[in-house]
C-alpha cells in the first residue's frame, strides 16, 4: 500500500497539484498512464465532464473520440458498474472491437485496471490506469494492485469534487446526529458495526443504521468514503 499518496491527493490545493498526485501514485503503482474523470449529470443525456490525465500528446485525439468510446468495452463497463475491470487484448477481442486495442496498443495502452464510483446527485468518478506490459500473474499481487487503486479512487474523488466541480454544484454541509458522528468516529478507528454497537451500548443493527444514515447524508457509497468526507468537512477529527 502507498499511504502517502492517499494523503497527498486529499491535500491537493488546485487542479495541477491534483494531477501531479494522481500521476505520481499511478507510476508508483507500476503504470505509465492514467485518466481520472469527474462527471456531473445535467439531465436529458447531458453531462459536464472534467478529465485529468497524462495521455501521450499524439494519442489525445483518438483517446477522446466519442464514437470509439461507445464501443470501448472498458468504458462501457465503468458506465454501468462499480466493480473494477482488469482488461487486456482479450477484453476487446471478445467484444468484437479488437481493432480498438490494436490502435491504443501503439501508444502503450495494452492492459490496465479501471473502475468507477457512481455517487448521489448525479456525480461520477472514473479512474483508469494503463501500461504496456502484462499485469502480475500472481492472484494475490494482482488483488493488492486493485485494492490499492480502489482506496486511492475513494480519496481522489473527494479531491476531484472539491477542486474540479464548480462551487454552485458542491453539496451542502450535511447535518449528522451525535449518534451518527459517534458511529463514524469508531468506524474510523477500525471498529466493526458489532464493535461500534458494543461501545455505544446499542445493537449491531442500530449501529449499522446510524452508519448507513451518515453515508446517505454525506452522499457516499461506503463507510470508508463517509469517514474520509466527514474528516474533510471537519465533522469528525
Amino acid at each position: 500500500m502507498l499511504p502517502g499518496g492517499y494523503t497527498a491527493v486529499l491535500q491537493a490545493r488546485n487542479r495541477d497539484e491534483f494531477r501531479d498526485e494522481v500521476v505520481r501514485f499511478t507510476q508508483q503503482l507500476g503504470f505509465e498512464t492514467v485518466s481520472a474523470v469527474t462527471m456531473v449529470d445535467r439531465g436529458l443525456g447531458k453531462s459536464d465532464l472534467v478529465m485529468v490525465d497524462n495521455t501521450p500528446t499524439n494519442y489525445v485525439e483518438p483517446y477522446v473520440d466519442a464514437a470509439s468510446g461507445k464501443l470501448d468495452p472498458v468504458l462501457q463497463h465503468c458506465k454501468r458498474q462499480t466493480v473494477p475491470i482488469i482488461w487486456n487484448q482479450n477484453t476487446y477481442v471478445e467484444n468484437g472491437v479488437g481493432e480498438l486495442w490494436e490502435q491504443q496498443a501503439q501508444f502503450g495502452y495494452r492492459t490496465g485496471i479501471a473502475m468507477a464510483l457512481h455517487l448521489p446527485e448525479g456525480k461520477h468518478f472514473l479512474l483508469g490506469v494503463d501500461r504496456d506490459r502484462p499485469l502480475p500473474t500472481d492472484p494475490q499481487e494482482l488483488q493488492r494492485l486493485v485494492a490499492d487503486l480502489q482506496l486511492f479512487a475513494v480519496h481522489a474523488q473527494e479531491a476531484a469534487i472539491r477542486l474540479l466541480v464548480p462551487p454552485a454544484q458542491q453539496p451542502e454541509r450535511p447535518a449528522l446526529t451525535p449518534r451518527e458522528l459517534e458511529a463514524l468516529r469508531w468506524t474510523m478507528e477500525g471498529k466493526t458495526a458489532w464493535e461500534v454497537g458494543a461501545v455505544l451500548g446499542i445493537s449491531e443493527r442500530t449501529a449499522v443504521l446510524h452508519i448507513n444514515n451518515a453515508m446517505h447524508k454525506l452522499g457516499c457509497v461506503n463507510k470508508h468514503q463517509a469517514v474520509l468526507k466527514a474528516l474533510r468537512l471537519g465533522l469528525i477529527d
